[in-house]
């Protein structure tokens, strides 16, 4: 009885909170705007959403639905030519004509505000790592983020693929693609900011699926928190967080009753998170397990290559060090791998990587391949990628038929490098019988 009571007066105080804020013009309007090309859902009092699908014809609509009981509102990460189109009799293909783009929606989810916080802070250095800088953050309400890649920063095709076509497999890729990078330094950062009683639960990445924070892989016709809706739970704002001061985010900072409005999408145009989705891609074709079979997961062990001649080196690979005009970023990537893959020490790597970058059209910046450099280092060796792989198209750069024969450019130099060493030992003289 004494509990009902006490969940009658939080939801009366929620209720009044909710009256109050989405009143403001502004908070109105930011969740009007958001919502265009949206399917958008209310909620009520987290019992149930409203009708699917919906949206927004005025900013005013907003208060109405509020009037009628809504606490808060949820909106796809898909975009629509007409989001009250949708209907669940569609087809795939119904859907896809309907798509005009995707939002990439990388939500947090954790036990603890401080794991997500975390995750966050690593995703974030991810993304500027592959020049996405077109992103927004921000709270979800509760004990979570929400990082959003726009539509607007993505290709609208590759290899001929049209990119909005492919929700939900890209954005599960990339999703996948993210966390698995964010893995190692996840884990290591979790574990000292823990307390020795939960060590335990973060020494590996396996063990700990009740607390350590993870990404939330989308579905079609996924619903989000909208940015500067209310969390019923907690009664705070899902604001907007100015990147460069994530760091300093606490929840008082999400007090409805104070929230100032930030735009959750940039403002700026630009394809930045093209390099990201190539590299996801390409990454999950290496992961994919193949259906036939299971294989063991064998670590590559660097092939030693006593002279590093340029006669060894394969047509596709001397083309990128003459140097290119497009494609550097993944020119630098293949580059790096190969050399490692040789067995290439350290100090010839940079002399090599830094001398090729001044043959290209536009150089890339000595602190990217330094970052890149260090990267690379703090990973373990693999090889460049497959000569059927998205980088050599990418460049402009077409293999040759016996390259494709080797599969892998360091394949090529192995065999190469085999047959010049047999080539340069002088040959045994015969004794002649007498």
């Amino acid at each position: 009885m004494v509990e009902k009571q006490a969940q009658n007066i939080k939801e009366q105080r929620i209720r009044k909170i909710t009256q109050m804020y989405y009143s403001r013009k502004d908070i109105q309007k930011a969740l009007f705007e958001f919502s265009k090309n949206r399917e958008i859902a209310p909620s009520y009092m987290m019992e149930s959403f409203g009708k699917r699908p919906d949206s927004f014809q005025y900013p005013g609509d907003v208060f109405e639905l509020v009037k009628n009981g809504a606490t808060s509102f949820h909106c796809s990460e898909e975009l629509w030519e007409d989001p009250l189109k949708l209907s669940t009799e569609m087809n795939e293909k119904q859907f896809d004509e309907l798509r005009t783009g995707w939002d990439l929606l990388l939500d947090i989810d954790s036990k603890y505000l401080d794991y997500s916080k975390i995750l966050a802070e690593i995703i974030i250095k991810i993304l500027k790592f592959y020049g996405v800088k077109n992103f927004g953050i921000k709270f979800s309400g509760s004990k979570g983020f929400h990082i959003i890649v726009p539509w607007k920063a993505f290709p609208k095709e590759i290899n001929n693929i049209k990119t909005a076509d492919m929700f939900p497999e890209w954005p599960r890729i990339l999703t996948k693609f993210i966390m698995s990078a964010s893995k190692k330094e996840l884990i290591e950062k979790i574990t000292l900011l823990t307390t020795s009683g939960l060590s335990k639960y973060v020494k590996d990445f396996k063990a700990p699926k009740e607390v350590m924070p993870d990404l939330i892989l989308v579905s079609p016709r996924h619903l989000f928190r909208m940015p500067y809706s209310l969390h019923e739970k907690t009664a705070l704002a899902s604001i907007v967080i100015i990147p460069e001061k994530f760091k300093d985010f606490q929840p008082k900072d999400a007090d409805p009753l104070k929230t100032k409005v930030r735009d959750f999408i940039p403002e700026e145009d630009g394809g930045d998170a093209t390099e990201l989705l190539r590299e996801a891609l390409d990454w999950h074709k290496i992961k994919k397990p193949d259906e036939s079979r299971k294989t063991e997961k064998r670590e590559f062990k660097p092939v030693q290559i006593g002279e590093f001649s340029e006669e060894i080196f394969p047509p596709a690979i001397k083309k990128i060090l003459q140097g290119v005009k497009d494609g550097r970023k993944r020119s630098l990537f293949i580059l790096l791998n190969l050399f490692r893959s040789a067995g290439m020490n350290r100090d010839d790597i940079e002399k090599r990587i830094y001398e090729w970058n001044e043959k290209n059209g536009v150089p890339l910046k000595k602190g990217y391949i330094k970052s890149q450099l260090l990267w690379s280092y703090r990973n373990k060796v693999v090889p460049p990628p497959n000569y059927d792989k998205d980088y050599y198209k990418g460049i402009g750069i077409i293999p040759t038929e016996e390259e494709l024969r080797y599969k892998n450019p360091i394949n090529y130099i192995a065999k190469k490098s085999r047959q010049k060493d047999t080539q340069d030992k002088p040959k045994r003289k015969t004794k002649k019988s007498k």
